[in-house]
Formats: structure tokens, sequence, C-alpha cells
């Protein structure tokens, strides 16, 4: 293949303290987050936004005053780089929904970069409408006005990929043996959260989310009972999909256990990571008892992990333009009508 790229997709952050309301206008403005219509859309986006751009200054000041997640993710658009040497003249690019490089800057770089080949790889591993489907919807539009005419491949999902599943088992593995000189652990798998409407409306998400989890723990030697999936960063007056976080550190205080958290569902650190999990829950746990708390890094950019995404890169770039189902089909329950791949799930 004589020139391919690969656009890395994440949901960016803010850049420095100035940067923190207009990211979160950003955010709430997307009706993939805020599905109602686009006036009162804007209206209450700017509205959540002010509110809560205080508290969210704090947790970035925390942090230096700005996200890490587009430094992270670049690391990783090298590394993956590097691990598609082979394939001719391979460049990564990353393209971030809610603050820079938005996707329309980064479009305009692949087009003058001029590829024959385009796959579209978006740093989540489960796909959600709120996630995968918002960020490759605004690539579509940012692509359609660069111009972009190369045959395009977008990666649907990759919750049960072999690289992703073998690099969390190995920080579970590293999680526990920290963990283990203070007594039991329960291993508490945490993703962010979604509304209870959005995954009755069919959004593949959480089912997803689970199917990761077990896999991890059959992956890791982990039995029944010593892990748990649970949910963090819930906002706002909606019903979310539980168990909370939360409450799972409470319940593993209360049986007198140490937990071990992964953090299931992001594959870089930010603020949900740095903050809410390394602050906010660590001293959740304190006051609830916990024996010990021990937080496990995001793959990142460790060998398995990026040897998955390039296998991910390699299986797309060879296939027909459009979604790419992982392993060739449909993986959710036909039940999860947000799934994009419209094909029967295979017995």
């Amino acid at each position: 293949m004589a020139r391919l790229a690969v656009v890395l997709f994440n949901l960016g952050g803010p850049d420095g303290p100035a940067a923190v309301q207009p990211f979160l206008v950003n955010l709430f403005s997307d009706p993939a987050i805020i599905r109602v219509p686009g006036p009162l859309r804007w209206l209450l986006a700017r509205v959540i936004a002010r509110r809560r751009a205080p508290i969210a200054r704090e947790n970035y000041a925390r942090l230096g005053g700005g996200s890490p997640l587009l430094a992270n993710t670049e690391a990783q658009a090298r590394a993956l780089e590097t691990a598609l040497a082979d394939l001719g003249e391979v460049r990564v690019f990353v393209a971030m929904r809610y603050w820079h490089p938005f996707a329309a800057e980064t479009a305009r770089a692949v087009a003058a970069f001029a590829p024959d080949r385009v796959v579209l790889l978006p740093l989540y591993p489960q796909f959600s409408t709120t996630t995968t489907a918002s960020s490759l919807a605004d690539w579509a539009r940012a692509a359609r006005r660069a111009a972009i005419r190369a045959p395009t491949s977008s990666v649907c999902c990759y919750p049960l990929e072999r690289g992703l599943v073998a690099a969390e088992a190995e920080l579970v593995r590293e999680g526990l043996a920290m963990a283990r000189e203070s007594g039991p652990s329960r291993v508490l798998f945490s993703a962010h959260g979604l509304p209870e409407k959005i995954v009755a409306a069919g959004d593949p998400y959480q089912w997803q989310v689970e199917r990761t989890a077990a896999m991890v723990a059959e992956r890791a030697g982990l039995g029944a009972g010593e892990w748990v999936v649970c949910y963090q960063s819930r906002v706002g007056p909606l019903a979310w999909i539980g168990p909370s976080t939360e409450d799972e550190i409470r319940r593993a205080g209360a049986d007198g256990l140490g937990i071990v958290v992964v953090p299931i569902a992001f594959v870089s650190e930010h603020s949900e990571t740095l903050v809410e999990l390394d602050i906010e829950y660590r001293e959740l746990a304190d006051e609830a008892g916990v024996r010990t708390y021990v937080r496990v890094p995001t793959v990142g950019v460790r060998a398995a992990f990026v040897a998955g995404l390039a296998d991910l890169v390699r299986d797309a770039a060879g296939r027909s333009p459009g979604w790419v189902p992982p392993e060739g089909r449909r993986l959710c329950p036909a039940a999860h009508g947000g799934c994009p791949i419209a094909v029967e799930v295979s017995p």
C-alpha cells in the first residue's frame, strides 16, 4: 500500500484554563450528548458549561491547568506509526471531538498528505452513539469539506480485541500483586456511565463493556465474585446505568476488602482517571474503610495494545470501504439497534 492515513479519534480536552468553558460548550452542544432540538440544546449547553466550568477548572488545575489527553494520544499515534511501518508510507493523525485538533483541522492535514487509503480508528474500544458515532459523523462532514476522496474504512469497535484484552489482563495481574500484601481485593472494572434512556434506545456500549470485562477477567484468572463492572462520572438528574463505582467502593469497604480499579473503557490517561479515579475515589475509599486502593494505568502504549491497534488497521485497510465490524461480523445482539453494522448476528 503506497500511502496510508490512519486517523485516531478521541474526545479531547482543554489545553488551558481559558479553554475549559468553550470545551464544555462544545461537549454539551453535541446532539449525541444532549438529545433535544438545536436551539434549546445550544442554550442548555451554555448554561451547563457556565455552571460546570469552575469545578472543571479546579480539576484541570490539579493536572497543571489542562488535559494531558492530546499528548497521550499523540504518543499512541507515534507508536502505531512505528508498528505499521512495513505497510509503506503510513502517517497516523489525531482528531479530537470537542477541542483541538478538531476534525476539520485534521481533515485538511490528511488531504494535504494525499493518501491512497484512509482508516478511521476510534480510541473507544466499545461502540457508543455518544462517542464513536459522534466522532465519525463529525469526521464525515470534515472530510467532505476537505475533499478527501481516498477509499475510507471505519473501525466500528473492538471490545474483544486480543491485544486490548491481553494488555488489560496484564494490568489486572500487576494491580492484584500490588494489593496482595494488604489482604484480599475485588477488581472494579470502571467505565464511563451513560443515561439509561440512551442504552434503552439501543446503544450497545454497556453490553460491550461487560463483554470486555468478562474476557479480561477470564484472561487474568479471576473467579466469580472477584470482580464487578461499574460506572463512573454520572452527571445531571437522569437515571444512569449502574452499579455506580462509588457504590461498589462502599460495598468493598463494608465487605472488608481492598479494591483494584481498572479503567476498562479508557485507553488514555485524562481527568476521569487522574482526578476522578486517582484522587476523588481514593478519598472515598479511605472514608469507606477500603483496605487498599490500587488504580491500574490505562493501556496507553503497552506493546500488546499497540499491536492490537495495528492488527485492526491492517484488517480495515484490506476490506471494502465503509464500517468494519469486529472479526468480520456484527458482534452485538440485534436488540442493540444503535450498532452501525446492519448484519445479523452469526450463530
